[in-house]
């Protein structure tokens, strides 16, 4: 097993980034131009705590060279299990993932954590750590030596889409923001 970690402190509210996390495979992410689609399995707010659970199935481009797939098998399109929990109370969002695609072959959970940034933080100008892990295991057969290659190399594109994943985050939340602003501008200006 090879884990990759991951911190940084996002520019923006908890608030900010909690409600953007739902935009993050938008048309204001070109980053992200892999997830075909985001389908909400289910979602349920617990009342008497308010926090939230959602199940989304994401589907994704993939590109894998064409001899492991006919080697192996399988096609382009790979699915992600992912569960989030957002508990307004504690200010935490955070969401757990696994390959659904190809985990007889290798297995990836990866966990993010959102919480404000207290230490990083000042009245007027919050900021939200982003806490990243993936656990990452070839279950293949074979020889060690070709595991400890298929996790080297596992990791090390993970951590490339990950770098990725955050740039479009951050475009997100910064569009965000700037249409937020405009609308508030347009209404003062209609009143």
């Amino acid at each position: 097993m090879r884990v990759f970690s991951s911190t940084c402190t996002f520019d923006y509210s908890w608030e900010e980034v909690s409600t953007n996390n739902w935009r993050k495979y938008c048309p204001w992410n070109d980053k992200a131009t892999h997830v075909i689609a985001v389908d909400t399995l289910s979602r349920h707010v617990d009342p008497s705590t308010g926090v939230l659970r959602t199940e989304r199935l994401i589907t994704c481009f993939q590109t894998a060279p064409a001899w492991v797939l006919a080697l192996l098998g399988g096609t382009n399109t790979s699915h992600v299990y992912e569960t989030s929990i957002v508990d307004p109370a504690s200010k935490r969002v955070t969401m757990s993932s696994t390959n659904l695609s190809w985990s007889n072959i290798i297995s990836c959970r990866e966990t993010v954590v959102y919480e404000p940034d207290v230490k990083a933080s000042s009245p007027g100008h919050e900021r939200t750590q982003f806490k990243q892990e993936a656990k990452i295991t070839a279950l293949c057969g074979g020889w060690q030596k070709i595991r400890t290659k298929i996790e080297e190399a596992s990791v090390e594109r993970f951590g490339q889409n990950a770098q990725r994943g955050k740039e479009g985050f951050e475009d997100v939340l910064e569009m965000s923001r700037r249409a937020f602003r405009e609308e508030g501008e347009r209404r003062e200006q209609l009143a």
